[in-house]
Parts: C-alpha cells; structure tokens; sequence
C-alpha cells in the first residue's frame, strides 16, 4: 500500500503518541476497524519501534506504517529495520530526508513557513506536515496551496477535531495527522472506537469518493 492508497481509503494518519508496545496491536485493530490506514508511533513514546514492528508485523501489508518525531538520520535507519515505511518529522531537516529516501521511506517532514515547504519539494519529498497547524491557520493554507504546485500534498497537523476537518479540506488541505484529539495514553478501547469512527465520518464526508 502507498501513502496515497492509504490517504484515499481514509485521509487521516494515526499519531499514538505514548502507546505502549503491549498496547499497540490492540489500538491499531480498532483503528483499522474504523477505517485507518496509516499509523505512526512517535518515537518519543515508550519503546517505539518495538511497537513499530509489531505494527508492521500485523499491518504492514494492509496500511501504512511508520515513526513520527523522527530528528535524526539514524533514527531512519532503526525505522526501516523495524519494518516501517512512513517516516514523519516534526520539522524540515534535509540529512533526515536525505537518509529516509535512500531507505526507499514515505517522507513527510514538518514545514510552518512557505521557504521550508518549497525547500522539502525541491528535495522532492512524498508530502509536507504542516506543523503546528493551529498556529499556522486555515488561511496561511489557502494561501499556500495558491503558490505550491498543484500535486504537492498538504497535511496539517496539530489541533485538528473532527468538527474542523471540512473547513480546513475547503482551505486546501490533502488529509490530517489527527494526534490527542483520537488516542493519549490510558484511553480505552471502547472510547478509541467511537471517536476513531467520528472522525472517519467526517473525513469521508470532506472528501467524498467518485
């Protein structure tokens, strides 16, 4: 599966910052069950890519999956011996990207600014984290996608709920990395499920299928 098929059965990446490898395949099923295809495992979470090649183990060949906050090129290299796929920055480093693409990784690093965006694209990454995306703004956005190429794909992050999803898609966004508002440590099962769902829902009413 590649990032696109991913974000078109369900434009959202899974940010599980704080999972537990014990805990992960018992949250990625109830997200797949909803409709997930992408998931990332921040590896500032407990044991990271324990849970990330558990997750790849399970689902590698159904969805998505990778790290998030990676800093670090060697982090790359730990993320691809693991089994993930995605690598996901929380800004723009061009060593990180250099080392996830020689890796054959999805990127997605982190830009705020329009220089850092139009810097990643012509590092030719597969798409831009547009982080923190409550700072940047709905209209920072449209302004952006005025000016980026056309195929460049935008994905805030940060503050994103199920009630903003078609506001924010209105103003250019591709998909959303959907972090505290779906999973924090501690949330159960049952809770995941419906808020998992709720935001499936409002993610394919925003980008209706043909």
């Amino acid at each position: 599966m590649t990032l696109h098929d991913a974000l078109a059965a369900c434009p959202l990446i899974a940010i599980l910052r704080g999972v537990k490898p014990d805990e992960i395949l018992g949250v990625a099923g109830t997200l797949y069950d909803a409709g997930f295809r992408a998931i990332e495992v921040p590896l500032n979470s407990p044991d990271p890519f324990a849970s990330i090649k558990r997750l790849a183990g399970t689902y590698g060949d159904r969805a998505m999956i990778g790290a998030g906050t990676v800093t670090d090129p060697a982090d790359c290299r730990r993320l691809a011996e693991a089994g993930g796929r995605l690598m996901v920055a929380p800004n723009y480093a061009p060593d990180v990207v250099e080392e996830a693409q020689r890796l054959g990784l999805v990127t997605l690093p982190g830009v705020a600014t329009p220089s850092e965006a139009f810097a990643a694209l012509r590092q030719r990454v597969d798409g831009l984290k547009l982080f923190p995306a409550d700072a940047i703004g709905m209209a920072a956005l449209k302004a952006w996608r005025s000016v980026m190429p056309k195929d460049a794909l935008l994905l805030p992050v940060g503050g994103i709920d199920a009630a903003s999803i078609a506001d924010w898609r209105k103003a250019g966004a591709d998909g959303f990395g959907i972090g505290g508002a779906l999973y924090r440590p501690g949330t159960d099962l049952d809770t995941l499920a419906k808020t998992a769902k709720d935001f499936v829902a409002a993610a394919r009413a925003a980008f209706p299928r043909d």
